[in-house]
Parts: structure tokens; C-alpha cells; sequence
């Protein structure tokens, strides 16, 4: 398994009175990160529930969005403000008492003063049966999500294979041609300093060897091509090895890009050119795919 970071996942669960709907998404993060949006009488769930994410997330920005509905018609409290209605007489038998005033306050001007009769939604009180129905909504999100990292993942793996085995036949290019290079060079030497001496004076034999030795040394990649071999064989395991492995492939990449590099600076032959401007197309897309990668 190679898990993409995107993805998506949704559930929804009837308890203690609500319609709760949980969608949770992923995209791709350096490291782990979680976001989770809820109702704030049940902020408390928040440690519990970033837990149950991270058994199955292991990296990348998950972000949760958690709505919950009254199944019934809600339960409301009536309360009265009591310190209100209190002040509200004291004031009223003040004002008789001082301008001979013979009316009283009657029960529906009272009724019409704001703020004294309170109506408030009951809700469920925090418990742990609560909790235990919410991250178990959050647990089906998350299986939606992971199914749907899997799948991109799968697609994601294939795709990379496929970009390494191109690699690997670009690699054997480089190594069938690199042994011709040095000939090539020699032939090339050879026949420019006979044109250039017009056969008027003999080639100094010793002083071509030379120079052929120093460019010999110059363009050889055999240490960078043994490199790049060990890279490939490394990169085939972790892909299978069904673990987290996104930062070790990022790294791979950036070491096979500093050898392909490294090879296009001595490469002095328009074969070896051509493969290493495919090699570095085929990491460059690698690079991207794998950004992606858990």
C-alpha cells in the first residue's frame, strides 16, 4: 500500500437528539496536521478525536468538519431573570411612592419588558457515551477517507513504477554509451590535430595519450551510474514495503537528481545529452507524484 494525502470521507449518525454529519478531507503537508470545526459544547471531544484520526493518518493537513441537527422539535427552558423583574418593580413603587401614582406594573407589562423571560435550548450534556458515538461517526469518515487515499495511492504507485523503469533503461543508455565516449573523443583529437598539422609534423603520440587520459578521467561516470543503480534498487523497496514513505522517496528523488546532474556536467557526447534531459523529465514528474505520497 502507498496512500495518496488527498482524499475524501463523509458519515452521519443519529445520537443524544442530533443528526450528526462528520466530513473530513486530506490534502498533502509536510508534516501531520489537524483541523477539526464542531459544535463548541463539545470542544472537550477534541483530544479523543484527534486521536482516532491519527490511527489512520500518518501524515498530511486533515481538516474536519463536524454539523450536528435536532432530529425532534428542541427542548427549550423558560427562565426568568428574577434580579430584573425585581429591579423593575423597585423602580415602579419608587415612582408611585414619590408622584402619586395609583397604577401597578400588570403581569403583561412585565411580560413585554426584553431579556425578562429567557428561552434556552437544552443540550446534551458532555458524557462519555457522547463521546464515544461521535469518534465512532469520525471512525466511519475516516475508513471513507483512507479507502479513497488508497485508491489515488494505487493509481499514484503505478504511475511511479512505471517512470522508474524508464529510468532503469535510460541508465543502461548511459552505461552502453559512456565505454564509446572516450574512443570517440580520441578518433575526434586524433584527426583534429592531423588536420590542423597538415601531416607536416608527426603527432606526438605521448602527448595525445595524455590528453586522452585526462579527459578519460574528467568524463567518467562510472561511480555515478553505480550510484544511481543503488538509488533505483533502494527506491523498488520502499515502494512496496506498505509503510509511510514519502519523505524517504522525496529524498531518493533529490539524490537521483544531484547523480543525473552531476553526469549531464561531464557528459560530452549528444547521446548521453539527450538521455539525461529524459532522465531529468522523469524525475521532475516523479518529484510531483510523490509530493503526494503519505
Amino acid at each position: 500500500m502507498l496512500p495518496s494525502m488527498t482524499g475524501f470521507g463523509q458519515a452521519s449518525r443519529s445520537f443524544a437528539g442530533y443528526k450528526v454529519f462528520i466530513d473530513v478531507k486530506s490534502v498533502n503537508h509536510r508534516y501531520s496536521e489537524v483541523s477539526i470545526r464542531m459544535p463548541k459544547e463539545w470542544a472537550c471531544y477534541e483530544d479523543s478525536m484527534k486521536k482516532t484520526i491519527l490511527q489512520s493518518v500518518k501524515r498530511g493537513r486533515v481538516d474536519v468538519f463536524v454539523t450536528a441537527e435536532r432530529e425532534a422539535a428542541s427542548h427549550k427552558a423558560v427562565s426568568v431573570d428574577w434580579t430584573l423583574v425585581n429591579a423593575y418593580m423597585g423602580a415602579s413603587e419608587q415612582l408611585r411612592q414619590r408622584y402619586g401614582f395609583t397604577e401597578s406594573l400588570s403581569l403583561a407589562e412585565l411580560l413585554r419588558i426584553p431579556d425578562l423571560i429567557q428561552l434556552k435550548e437544552e443540550r446534551a450534556e458532555p458524557d462519555e457515551q457522547l463521546k464515544m458515538e461521535l469518534c465512532g461517526c469520525l471512525e466511519e469518515a475516516v475508513m471513507a477517507l483512507t479507502s479513497m487515499r488508497l485508491r489515488e495511492g494505487a493509481y499514484l504507485k503505478q504511475d511511479i513504477k512505471e517512470r522508474l523503469e524508464n529510468l532503469i533503461t535510460f541508465h543502461a543508455g548511459l552505461r552502453k554509451h559512456a565505454s564509446s565516449v572516450v574512443k570517440e573523443f580520441a578518433g575526434k583529437l586524433r584527426q583534429r590535430i592531423q588536420e590542423l598539422l597538415q601531416e607536416q609534423t608527426p603527432v606526438d603520440e605521448n602527448r595525445l595519450a595524455a590528453e586522452i587520459a585526462i579527459f578519460a578521467d574528467r568524463s567518467n561516470i562510472d561511480e555515478e551510474l553505480t550510484r544511481l543503480h543503488s538509488h533505483f534498487e533502494q527506491f523498488k523497496l520502499l515502494i512496496d514495503c506498505g509503510e509511510p514513505v514519502g519523505r524517504k522517496l522525496d529524498f531518493l528523488i533529490q539524490e537521483m537528481n544531484r547523480e543525473v546532474n552531476t553526469i549531464g556536467s561531464k557528459a560530452n557526447h549528444s547521446e548521453l545529452s539527450s538521455r539525461i534531459i529524459d532522465m531529468k523529465a522523469e524525475l521532475e514528474k516523479m518529484r510531483e507524484q510523490i509530493q503526494n505520497i503519505e
